[in-house]
């Protein structure tokens, strides 16, 4: 799991928090969460435009409706040796890009020009 959370921190803005308590690692960009991690069940969540939410639940065993989620809009991977961390990553990209896009032009540019 550290790859996938260094993997995560690499986006702009990404910070870590532990708003649900110390067993659940939250990843945010300015506020917002993209990705939930649960090391000691080794799964993420993470955010899914819905169809291609159902499509990776559909091609995928360890894609599950989100752990308590809204299950249109969030995903959860089971990483194993059948879904391998690399596997994982433009799930998060996608995520990042689904939560970064929403937030205001202002706060994005912001975010874009910290080096």
């Amino acid at each position: 799991m550290n790859n996938i959370i260094e993997y995560c921190l690499t986006k702009k803005g990404a910070v870590k928090d532990f708003p649900f308590g110390p067993d659940i690692l939250v990843i945010k960009v300015a506020g917002k969460m993209f990705a939930l991690i649960f090391e000691s069940r080794h799964t993420i969540n993470l955010k899914c435009d819905p169809v291609i939410a159902e499509n990776l639940r559909e091609q995928h065993e360890n894609v599950q409706p989100g752990y308590h989620m809204n299950k249109k809009h969030w995903n959860t991977v089971l990483i194993n040796e059948s879904m391998d961390e690399s596997d994982v990553f433009p799930m998060i990209d996608h995520s990042y890009d689904l939560v970064f896009g929403k937030l205001t032009k202002s706060t994005r540019e912001a975010i874009l020009m910290r080096i």
